[in-house]
């Protein structure tokens, strides 16, 4: 079984076309990285960037991806509804085939430390990377964002980094760097222009607020579109399927008479999850993705 690493860098630009691609670019220049998914979103002015390797391959694409970012991109100029501290916000690894958790945690580590000396940007450890329990969830890092975390990284022990300066890098700030499973990053677009809609749906589903396992979710103000988005990121969809959190949502938008517009995925998602959506609303009885032509075809 050949040894694939998957990683999802989010960078903090989605609205300039020309700097993603450049990124990108320096990301596929590596010899053996294959480039899955780019996702722009010019509200939440963000990028998602899916590529696979192996496990020398996937530690020179994520940092020359994080040298590109920190070159190309001032968060002192940049504005937007997603929660960021970096040019590179977030830089995950996620095993795939053949290699292990542990084995993830240490190349996380490994780009970390390089992207702190090389490119004097702090580092944070999160998921099963973090060194502290605290750093664990990722919202513990980013707490106050990039204007926050600029006046406390050097003032609070507690939001020291774990490798690199005390202090922010000028214009690509921080970046936090982890190990983690498969997550689904999905989003819901509802018909309205209220935002307390979409934050108080958000508040209810979410796992921090006793709602559901292993949701992460936030209301945002969808100005271009005219909308409101409950945006979330599933960490155990094999726990919380992603049926049952639409399903949730539904009833919630429902309750305050609105309805859904559309939903979304950001990069990718694992072919289960669309087969238990196929079981769940076709009421296919014990339908699995081994039932799935292209699977049985190619493995």
């Amino acid at each position: 079984m050949p040894a694939i690493v998957e990683c999802v860098p989010n960078f903090s630009e989605g609205r300039r076309k020309e700097i993603v691609d450049r990124i990108v670019y320096s990301i596929r220049s590596v010899p053996g990285i294959k480039v899955l998914d780019v996702e722009m979103d010019s509200d939440h002015n963000r990028s998602v960037v899916t590529f696979t390797g192996g496990r020398e391959s996937i530690q020179e694409a994520a940092f020359r991806g994080a040298r590109a970012a920190v070159e190309l991109i001032d968060l002192t100029k940049h504005k937007g509804q997603h929660p960021r501290i970096g040019a590179l916000d977030v830089l995950p690894f996620v095993p795939l085939s053949g290699v292990s958790m542990e084995e993830c945690v240490e190349i996380a580590n490994k780009v970390g430390q390089k992207i702190a000396k090389a490119l004097k940007v702090p580092v944070f450890m999160y998921e099963n990377a973090a060194k502290r329990p605290e750093r664990k969830n990722l919202e513990n890092i980013r707490k106050g964002e990039f204007e926050g975390l600029r006046e406390a990284i050097a003032a609070d022990e507690s939001r020291h980094p774990d490798y690199g300066p005390r202090i922010l890098h000028p214009t690509a700030g921080a970046t936090a760097v982890g190990a983690r499973m498969p997550l689904i990053a999905f989003n819901v677009n509802l018909k309205s222009r209220e935002i307390k809609v979409a934050r108080d749906i958000a508040r209810k589903i979410r796992a921090s607020n006793g709602g559901l396992p292993h949701v992460k979710s936030l209301g945002f103000d969808l100005e271009h579109k005219g909308m409101v988005q409950v945006s979330m990121n599933i960490t155990d969809y094999t726990v919380t399927p992603l049926s049952k959190v639409f399903e949730a949502i539904k009833k919630e938008a429902d309750d305050r008479g609105v309805q859904i517009a559309e939903s979304e995925v950001i990069g990718l998602m694992p072919l289960d999850v669309v087969c238990d959506l196929a079981a769940k609303y076709l009421k296919i009885a014990e339908f699995s993705s081994r039932q799935v032509l292209e699977r049985r075809i190619w493995g």
